[in-house]
């Protein structure tokens, strides 16, 4: 199981989060808004670390993360069919480069680009805490 930490104020980090949500369905990834420093506080998280972009946290080995470009590329790794599709972007010389920098421009510029949220989106997947595992549903 893996947690992502995204930016819930962010029009494009949230469809890119609804994306994954509807793709996996909760079954390796849970999530985290950089916007609830209360949770990231127990992974030693910082808002000055959600800065530099998503994170990605192993859950069963949370020393193990990846931020940013990789972070999105390790999230496609793990998705049906998506480490032929990282293999190949890996192997193409210089978009590595390419791919961290247009991370890094869009990152540093997401609500100009893509605006802001007048609220802050909550996963339907939540990371499990001790008062709240599994999905969110809309009934009661």
């Amino acid at each position: 199981m893996y947690c992502v930490i995204y930016d819930g104020n962010c029009n494009l980090c949230v469809s890119l989060v609804q994306l994954l949500e509807s793709l996996d369905r909760g079954m390796q990834f849970q999530y985290v808004p950089m916007q609830d420093e209360q949770t990231l506080a127990r992974y030693d998280i910082t808002a000055a670390d959600c800065e530099a972009g998503m994170l990605l946290i192993d859950l069963q080995a949370p020393d193990r993360r990846w931020q940013g470009s990789d972070a999105a590329e390790e999230i496609g790794r793990l998705l049906p069919l998506g480490d032929t599709f990282v293999q190949a972007y890996r192997a193409l010389p210089g978009i590595k480069q390419a791919g961290d920098q247009v991370y890094a421009f869009v990152r540093d510029r997401r609500y100009e680009l893509f605006g802001q949220r007048p609220s802050r989106y909550d996963s339907a997947y939540p990371l499990c805490t001790d008062q709240r595992c599994g999905p969110v549903s809309d009934s009661p």
